[in-house]
C-alpha cells in the first residue's frame, strides 16, 4: 500500500450497547428484524464522523473532499471475494433501519445481485471479523476513503466495581482498530474520532444526540 497510514486501537466496554440492543430486540418482539451489535457499530461510526467531520473525507490527489453525509461501506465476504455495500446516509438513519439495510445488502452481495452504485463509493468503511473469533486486526484502507475501522469480537474482562460483592466483576469489551490516511487525518484528529466512537458505544445515548 502506498497510502501513508497509521493505526489506532481502543478497547471499548460495550455493556450499555449490549443492554440497549437487548431492549430494542425485545421491543421488536416477533418481527423479522433483530438488530446486531454491528448495526450499533455502523451507527456509532456515522455519529462519530458527524462529530469529527475531517475523517469523513476522500483524498483526491490535488485536494481533499469532505462529505456532509456519512455513507458507511460494510465489508461483506462473498464466494467471489470481499465486497463493500454501502449504507447511505447512516448518520440520519435509526439502528433498526440500518439493520434492515445491512441484512438486505449483505444477502444481495452474497447472491451477486448488487448494482455498482450500491458498493462503489462510501465515505468510510467498517470491517467486522468478530464473528470469526478474532480479537483484533488491522484492515486496509479503501481508497479514496481516509479511514477503515476493524472490529474484533466480544471479550470478557474483569473490571473493578465497588458495587459488586467482591469489588470486581466481568464485563464485555470489543477492541477496534482504525487505519487512517495521514494525508487527510492527523494522529490527534484520528484519536479524537476514536474517542467519539468509543463514547458512542460506551453510552449509546450519544448516537441520538
Amino acid at each position: 500500500m502506498t497510502i501513508p497510514h497509521y493505526q489506532l486501537s481502543v478497547t471499548v466496554n460495550v455493556e450499555k450497547t449490549l443492554a440497549m440492543r437487548k431492549r430494542v430486540n425485545e421491543k421488536l418482539g416477533k418481527s423479522d428484524v433483530k438488530v446486531s451489535v454491528n448495526d450499533f457499530i455502523v451507527k456509532a461510526i456515522a455519529s462519530a464522523c458527524k462529530r469529527v467531520p475531517t475523517v469523513n473525507s476522500h483524498w483526491m490527489d490535488t485536494y481533499i473532499r469532505q462529505f456532509s453525509n456519512v455513507d458507511v461501506s460494510v465489508a461483506v465476504a462473498t464466494p467471489s471475494g470481499l465486497i463493500t455495500p454501502i449504507v447511505f446516509n447512516a448518520d440520519s438513519r435509526g439502528v433498526v433501519d440500518i439493520s434492515k439495510t445491512v441484512k438486505e445488502l449483505a444477502q444481495r452481495a452474497k447472491d451477486g445481485k448488487l448494482q455498482p452504485q450500491e458498493y462503489q463509493g462510501g465515505t468510510v468503511t467498517v470491517s467486522n471479523l468478530g464473528m470469526y473469533g478474532i480479537t483484533m486486526f488491522n484492515a486496509i484502507i479503501n481508497p479514496p476513503q481516509s479511514l477503515i475501522l476493524a472490529c474484533g469480537g466480544l471479550q470478557e474482562q474483569i473490571i473493578v466495581d465497588e458495587n459488586a460483592p467482591n469489588g470486581f466483576r466481568k464485563a464485555q469489551f470489543i477492541t477496534f482498530t482504525a487505519s487512517a490516511d495521514h494525508r487527510v487525518i492527523d494522529g490527534a484528529v484520528g484519536a479524537q474520532w476514536m474517542a467519539a466512537f468509543r463514547d458512542n458505544l460506551e453510552d449509546p445515548a450519544n448516537i441520538i444526540l
